[in-house]
């Protein structure tokens, strides 16, 4: 699948014949094409940026559609010449061995709530940049801020008090610090954006209960919700090799050797994770925040989420005892927090 052309293939279940076809984008070229071959149809294409469009235009029409995930397909050893057709006709293949690894085809309002949040991770990471570009210019000018943490209400006041002799220096630090302010009013329309989805949406019940863990907010709590999606697909301890959190390991007989943690699946959950695993190094006391998130669940998820506080502290005291390097223990913490995050997810009401 490309944005303007479509490599089809096709194998006969019966005889065996293949059929090739170059096609457009358009859902109705496709259904056409599907229509004058013989027999029932199944399909499958590979995840992608062009998304599940027809996925879902071939469900609506009665077609089995299966959207392979791109890393879990088996790629033959020593091919040299790789070309669409030929992976049309890889894929028709492994279709018809039952071979493909199916990702989850979101719903229409699920895929929109994870572009909302995805523009959100965009923001942050722009906003991000452009508070580097302006302090490291006003590093190279010598200028560094003293007063106490950045990017607070006292330091926004110490940044416009600044004047630079220079005219094109003055003109390049107005210009960052306009970015800075641009992207930081977009993030907090963005904040509020998701603050109201998250308030009332199908995945409402969802981020409650999320939220009586530590370090897992509204906006953490429904990122979460979005990116992860069908949560039953997974079980506590498979959930952590999802987000990329379990060692890799090259075991052969009797030797086994494991690294660092794998890095794979969804990046954003990962990333925030690691830092609500964090939050758990502090001792353990429900304060306002946590129990005026607690009123908005169930008892049985509020209980389950001060079990899942005390033991991810408790967690983190013992790698302390044990010396244990803070990032490699917070990575721990957070493999562990992603299965009481699951235990909390599938929880009925």
């Amino acid at each position: 699948m490309h944005a303007r052309s479509v490599a089809a293939a096709a194998i006969d279940g019966v005889t065996g014949e293949l059929f090739h076809a170059r096609l457009t984008p358009s859902y109705e070229h496709i259904q056409s094409w599907l229509a004058d071959l013989p027999g029932p149809v199944a399909v499958t294409y590979e995840a992608g940026p062009t998304g599940f469009g027809l996925a879902r235009a071939l469900d609506a029409a009665g077609v089995r559609c299966v959207v392979a995930a791109p890393s879990k397909l088996q790629r033959p050893v020593g091919v040299r010449v790789k070309t669409d057709a030929r992976d049309a006709v890889h894929l028709a293949r492994l279709l018809r061995l039952d071979e493909v690894t199916a990702v989850t085809v979101p719903t229409v309002a699920a895929e929109a709530a994870r572009d909302l949040v995805r523009a959100r991770e965009d923001c942050r990471g722009d906003l991000m940049r452009a508070r580097h570009r302006l302090s490291k210019l006003l590093l190279r000018q010598g200028i560094v801020y003293s007063g106490g943490q950045a990017w607070t209400g006292a330091h926004d006041v110490w940044l416009r008090r600044q004047h630079l002799d220079a005219p094109a220096t003055r003109v390049a630090f107005e210009s960052d610090y306009d970015a800075v302010l641009t992207v930081k009013a977009r993030r907090d329309r963005l904040d509020a954006a998701i603050a109201a989805m998250a308030a009332d949406s199908e995945f409402t019940p969802m981020v409650r209960r999320l939220g009586g863990l530590r370090g897992v907010s509204t906006l953490t709590a429904f990122a979460l919700a979005v990116e992860i999606g069908d949560w039953h697909r997974f079980t506590g301890n498979s959930i952590g090799s999802f987000v990329g959190l379990v060692p890799c390991e090259y075991s052969s007989g009797a030797s086994r050797i494991q690294g660092a943690v794998t890095k794979t699946g969804n990046g954003h959950a990962r990333r925030l994770l690691v830092e609500a695993a964090w939050h758990h190094r502090a001792r353990y006391v429900a304060g306002k925040t946590m129990r005026d998130r607690w009123d908005l669940a169930s008892p049985a998820a509020r209980a389950r989420g001060d079990e899942g506080n005390r033991r991810l502290h408790h967690r983190w005291v013992v790698f302390i005892e044990r010396l244990k390097r803070h990032t490699v223990a917070n990575v721990a913490i957070a493999r562990e927090l992603a299965g009481w995050c699951w235990s909390l997810a599938v929880m009925d009401d």
